[in-house]
């Protein structure tokens, strides 16, 4: 994993626009080289048995969120609203899934899915669309 690529602050829709780059293990947004992603949702699944994996639903679609680690042994419920970073990952015939390096529970934040998608947007408007429109 290449840290020195940022995290892009994105939707699960946005995810469906994305190109795979082989020979460099990442992915591109219009000009944007990635590996990790960041989103927020909903946990539309919980983690209480080992064989059900856990969704995340940010509004615009679903992705299967890979823990590991100390976040396996945390106790996730359905309903939580979370912060996740993570690699993405893109698998033929099945959901696309992020192997999480951080989440946070924003449960208790109030106005929190407002805000994170007035961010995903700015983040696009200053720092993604002039990239993407270059290279389309």
């Amino acid at each position: 994993m290449d840290y020195s690529l940022a995290a892009l602050k994105l939707l699960c829709s946005q995810l469906k626009d994305v190109g795979e780059v082989a020979s460099q293990n990442s992915f591109t947004l219009g000009g944007i080289l990635f590996q990790r992603v960041w989103l927020q949702g909903v946990l539309v699944s919980s983690s209480d048995g080992d064989d059900v994996p856990l969704l995340l639903d940010d509004g615009t679609g679903l992705i299967q969120l890979h823990l590991s680690g100390d976040f396996r042994h945390r106790h996730w419920e359905l309903g939580m609203y979370v912060m996740v970073v993570g690699g993405y990952v893109i698998r033929t015939g099945e959901p696309p899934m992020l192997k999480v390096h951080k989440i946070v529970d924003l449960s208790s934040s109030p106005d929190r899915e407002a805000m994170w998608y007035l961010e995903v947007i700015e983040a696009y408007k200053l720092f993604y669309q002039p990239l993407v429109e270059e290279f389309t």
